[in-house]
């Protein structure tokens, strides 16, 4: 089955990202999809999916003139988390060799997390456990009305360590607590009210709608300061409001207002035209 949300296949140049089982594509104006291509297992994760997700978002974060990357899941499911084979295989092997796969899907999420443009999840069908957690280490995720979420790794006697600092971030510790405890099934609804979801749309085609909107928005602002936006969430986040802060945010914005890009958005704006960099 095709996905219905996928661009025209267009291979980015240079590409270390190689697997079958994840596939980059550039939908031209600088935005770049990464799909999950296992459709016949619901976008399950397992090693080989995990490496070749790692792999294309190292490869994506040095990747010149890409400005929004989209990731999505061929077929109906975002994915439903991890493969039951690989788990049940995960049960033989010793608690240092489960360390090191629990590791690799640590350092995945942390280099999609760690991209310098902004991130995007399409969630259609439902995205579970890891899948979930995917799109919480997203800057942004948006989700069609029928798609479906759990963290259900409780009900296997496991818990989802990996991807707790993302989803903890995005909704909060006490909801994070009763749906990582209860391993309760969710709607798309739901989702938007905590904070995993930003948004909800109708259907597949109005997420594409949702998709070719953003990557629009996106062109409007400086790569730059697209990037430099996202470091100063991570500084300022959770820290006291005390003079060493303001400070530090005062010298963000002197050194963004004397640049290169911040001079010629505001001299753009003075003079009614585009910026150099936008679409």
């Amino acid at each position: 089955m095709s996905n219905p949300i996928a661009d025209p296949l267009v291979e980015v140049p240079d590409t270390d990202a190689v697997s079958d089982l994840v596939v980059i594509e550039g939908g031209g104006d600088s935005a770049v999809t990464v799909t999950m291509n296992r459709a016949d297992r619901r976008n399950a994760f397992d090693g080989e999916v995990i490496g070749a997700l790692r792999e294309a978002f190292e490869t994506l974060h040095a990747a010149d003139g890409v400005r929004v990357v989209f990731v999505a899941g061929k077929g109906a499911m975002f994915s439903a988390g991890a493969d039951l084979g690989w788990m049940r295989d995960a049960a033989d092997l010793t608690e240092a060799d489960n360390r090191d796969d629990a590791m690799a899907m640590a350092v995945m999420l942390k280099h999609l997390h760690d991209l310098p443009m902004l991130t995007v999840a399409l969630v259609q069908g439902g995205a579970f456990g890891g899948g979930a957690g995917l799109a919480a280490a997203c800057d942004l995720a948006i989700a069609t009305a029928d798609a479906k979420f759990a963290f259900s790794e409780a009900k296997l006697g496991l818990v989802p360590a990996t991807i707790s600092p993302y989803v903890v971030r995005a909704i909060g510790p006490r909801r994070a607590r009763s749906l990582f405890a209860t391993g309760m099934v969710f709607d798309a609804a739901f989702a938007r009210e905590i904070g995993l979801i930003d948004e909800v749309v109708a259907d597949a085609a109005a997420l594409a709608k949702a998709k070719a909107r953003i990557a629009a928005e996106v062109l409007d602002c400086g790569p730059g300061a697209v990037a430099a936006s996202k470091r100063l969430v991570e500084e300022v986040v959770g820290r006291q409001i005390d003079h060493g802060l303001m400070e530090e945010t005062a010298r963000a914005i002197a050194k963004a207002r004397t640049g290169d890009e911040g001079r010629e958005g505001v001299a753009a704006f003075c003079e009614r035209r585009k910026p150099t960099w936008a679409g």
